[in-house]
């Protein structure tokens, strides 16, 4: 049977299964680059073949063939991407998964892993892609991104959480204002026992979060770690990969894997981008984006960073006699330890930096703990 005939074939076959299951109308068709894994085409196409027998209708762009599967046959890596984008940019698919692909500033993948404590499955905001090239911008539109996707994905409702990074605290602070500005979500609780929305490593472990917020190159590292701990990293073999490209106003729906990625892996990215494309996933962002503006997401960010920190350090200040710190604050970013602490030198509160358990510290006397916290709140170093 020639490949004409053998893709008419498949047509049919998937025609009649469609009618005997009521299912055909409900079949996302979604393209698969096979081309340049580091484990062989072989891998990509039996992907293929996992996600079909899920309900994939699934156009394998590559050299070979199977039954169930659509192939679209290029000669290269690079030909087979500049089909994919004709495909989408004509409508003859819903949605493509690959290995690679060059999303502008602004957008940035939402990965998608199961959690090993608990088997969990956990969004990831975000793990390619920038959506911001301020790093802190970017967390606080990763929030909403990590929302829309875990919506479109039937979580009705999804935990936030935030990554214990560089740029958490302000990040919390922001998506603190843009709640109490009428933007719902619901904070995740971390497991540990002091609680609070930011996450720690034993709360990746656990998938305490529906979505973990974090910067891209960070939940990069994330989802490769828990993709392929089991085997040694170069097998990919868990979770559904780096996710779809979200960012205000983009409606292509392109999803990454890496040239790791084992077959499992790929087919669940396959079934992740379907699952999408049933819930409607533009549509959510649009409104969900919508929300969040209409909370003055838009003027948090602007305010955020017309907002210069005090230059404590630019004139001497005078440090007060030492004195026992028995009381500390947290959530303060280690950037700016040294200039809280000289805040506080300058009103006369003598204050030290340290860093606990959960992350950076000013301490001070207890006796001048309440009036720091309201110093420092003042000023912008705490929410």
């Amino acid at each position: 049977m020639g490949s004409i005939e053998k893709i008419i074939a498949q047509s049919f076959l998937k025609m009649a299964e469609g009618l005997e299951t009521g299912a055909f109308m409900d079949r996302p068709k979604i393209a698969l680059t096979g081309m340049g894994s580091e484990h062989g085409e072989e891998n990509a196409m039996a992907a293929a073949k996992m996600a079909a027998k899920r309900g994939v209708d699934v156009y394998y762009i590559g050299t070979l063939t199977a039954e169930g599967v659509t192939t679209i046959p290029v000669a290269n890596d690079e030909e087979g991407h500049k089909k994919m984008e004709e495909m989408l940019n004509n409508h003859e698919v819903d949605g493509a998964v690959t290995m690679h692909y060059p999303f502008p500033i602004g957008v940035s993948t939402v990965g998608r892993a199961i959690t090993p404590a608990k088997g969990r499955e956990m969004f990831i905001a975000n793990t390619t892609g920038t959506s911001s090239s301020d790093r802190i911008e970017g967390m606080i539109k990763n929030a909403v991104s990590g929302i829309i996707t875990a919506k479109a994905c039937g979580v009705g409702n999804p935990t936030v959480g935030i990554l214990n990074v560089d740029g958490a605290r302000q990040a919390e602070m922001a998506l603190n204002q843009l709640k109490a500005n009428g933007y719902e979500f619901t904070w995740a609780e971390s497991a540990r026992a002091d609680g609070g929305a930011v996450m720690r490593g034993n709360d990746v472990l656990e998938g305490t979060p529906d979505v973990l917020v974090t910067d891209s190159l960070t939940g990069n590292v994330l989802v490769k770690m828990l993709a392929a701990f089991t085997t040694g990293g170069s097998f990919e073999s868990t979770g559904f990969g780096y996710g779809p490209g979200i960012g205000k106003g983009y409606d292509k729906l392109i999803l990454i894997i890496s040239r790791a990625s084992g077959a499992p892996l790929i087919a669940n990215a396959l079934e992740y981008a379907a699952e999408l494309v049933k819930g409607k996933v533009f549509e959510k962002a649009s409104a969900e984006f919508a929300k969040a503006e209409k909370a003055g997401l838009n003027q948090i960010l602007e305010a955020r960073k017309a907002a210069a920190k005090p230059a404590a350090a630019e004139e001497k200040v005078v440090k007060p006699a030492a004195e026992p710190c028995t009381a500390s604050i947290a959530g303060i970013e280690v950037m700016d330890l040294e200039d809280a602490a000289q805040a506080l030198w300058k009103e006369g509160i003598y204050a030290e930096t340290g860093m606990g358990c959960t992350g950076p510290l000013v301490m001070m006397s207890e006796a001048n703990h309440a009036r720091a916290l309201e110093i420092l709140k003042k000023a912008g170093y705490v929410g």
